[in-house]
């Protein structure tokens, strides 16, 4: 009997192993698929590339074909939704009476002034002109700032919280909107970020933590702030250039205490404003912070001292860097080069005239940049979209261009960046239309998804859904059956 009960004991010990091992495996299999399915912390994705890889993420879509569910959403944001568990964050501001409209294109403002200096009229009246008709100031309006939490599965409206109530920090060019940065989250807290106003801390239920204000400064010609914050272990990282003082800085994200600031100065005066989100580029040196500003990019360690700085980018800076297979990319803006950068830079990177490459710069394509989308990085390839429809693709590696050309004769006007899966890049214009290319060295246009409504924001990849934004509706694309 004692020999029976030690065999039984050691059958026992066993099977309890192997239990405990197929429950954590089970665990961590579920864990990942689940973390596969709900995460998408912040602009333009966990990668800051946003590219996706579930095989089951659709490829076409209309206002009725593969909607899961579509929500309509008050007010206008360009901000990009964020997800975290099966919950949708988004932020929108809602005018109380009439708000100046958006138009797609980017050159109407410059046609006007084209149009009144013709008429002989001074560039004071002028500027008074195109101010009155395109621009929207703080004393027009009032505004009511809403971040919305959606579920993921049903689209419905889950709470919804006003965080600020009055008039803007500044006022918007009519295209952009008073909600342009997208929030971020660790998965227990989301972060919300207006530039010139403040930053506001929520838990997943709605509950506000903390608020810190932050001081009003003004930006180039009242178009309005773009640039959203990025996180980094436990701090919150934002950059602000402006016509009065640039600079960046971190906060505690479970406080909202300043940790550090680092002032810059940056670009031609009176043109030192910019809309570039930071991005965090960890390798194996070291973890670092990229901006990109007015005419200069700089990166910072994680105490705000300047690492490494690159000139050659364009007065109006927008696209966000990233990262690919080892080489940080940056797009310097429309008429400015696009650059691929080796880790470990230091001090002034700037390449002489005629240079193309040097010592940190792998390679560099001039007049490359573009306006408004970012570039993305996919199966080997950079893509570069312009904001009137051109799409170069770069080889990741070299810099070898592979084609230039335009998307299609109705593809004139695109804001949102391009993203990929399953073999195929998206781009979706202003109009609505998404636009799909088959990946590769070559060309090919496949087919073009329309949802009839602007669009500038940029979307969420989430498992199976594509989440898009347009002005009025917040889509959750996936695929039937």
């Amino acid at each position: 009997m004692p020999k029976m009960k030690s065999i039984n004991l050691i059958i026992n010990r066993h099977l309890l192993t192997r239990l405990t091992f197929l429950a954590c495996a089970a665990l961590l299999t579920a864990t990942t698929i689940h973390g596969q399915n709900i995460n998408w912390p912040q602009f333009r994705g966990p990668e800051s590339n946003p590219v996706g890889t579930n095989t089951r993420l659709a490829d076409r879509w209309s206002k009725t074909e593969n909607v899961e569910w579509a929500q309509a959403i008050p007010g206008r944001g360009w901000s990009s939704p964020i997800v975290t568990g099966d919950k949708v964050y988004l932020t929108t501001v809602t005018t109380e009476g009439k708000s100046k409209p958006p138009q797609t294109g980017t050159e109407y403002s410059n046609e006007y002034v084209a149009e009144l200096q013709k008429q002989g009229l001074p560039m004071d009246k002028v500027i008074e002109k195109v101010t009155e008709r395109d621009i929207e100031l703080p004393s027009e309006v009032k505004l009511h700032y809403f971040l919305y939490c959606l579920n993921l599965k049903t689209g419905k409206v889950e709470w919804q919280r006003e965080f600020f109530t009055g008039q803007p920090p500044g006022g918007r060019h009519r295209k952009n909107s008073f909600s342009s940065e997208s929030p971020v989250t660790d998965g227990k807290f989301v972060y919300v970020y207006v530039a010139n106003l403040g930053l506001w801390a929520f838990d997943l239920k709605g509950k506000q933590v903390w608020n810190t204000p932050l001081e009003a400064n003004p930006i180039y010609l009242d178009f309005g702030t773009g640039s959203s914050p990025a996180l980094i272990d436990n701090s919150l990282v934002i950059v602000n250039d402006n016509e009065k003082q640039q600079f960046i800085a971190a906060f505690d994200k479970q406080t909202g205490k300043q940790v550090w600031r680092t002032n810059r100065d940056i670009g031609p005066k009176g043109r030192q404003s910019g809309w570039v989100t930071p991005f965090v580029w960890r390798h194996t040196l070291r973890t670092e912070i990229v901006t990109v500003g007015p005419e200069m990019a700089v990166s910072y360690d994680l105490s705000g001292k300047e690492l490494w700085r690159l000139s050659g980018m364009s007065p109006v800076p927008i696209p966000m860097p990233f990262v690919f297979d080892g080489l940080l990319y940056i797009n310097g803006g429309r008429g400015a080069a696009l650059f691929a950068i080796r880790p470990g830079a230091k001090g002034d990177i700037s390449l002489e005239k005629g240079q193309t490459s040097s010592e940190y710069v792998a390679w560099s394509q001039p007049r490359a940049g573009t306006y408004l989308p970012s570039c993305l990085a996919y199966e080997g390839g950079i893509y570069a979209l312009t904001e009137t429809g051109i799409l170069t693709r770069f080889d990741a590696k070299t810099g070898k261009q592979n084609y230039k050309t335009r998307i299609d004769p109705t593809a004139t006007a695109f804001t949102t960046s391009p993203w990929a899966y399953n073999g195929k890049l998206f781009c979706l214009s202003e109009e609505g239309k998404t636009f799909v290319i088959a990946a590769g060295e070559e060309f090919k246009l496949l087919h073009v998804n329309d949802l009839d409504d602007m669009a500038q924001a940029t979307p969420a990849l989430v498992g199976e859904r594509l989440l898009l934004r347009t002005e009025h509706h917040l889509y959750s694309i996936r695929r039937k059956g």
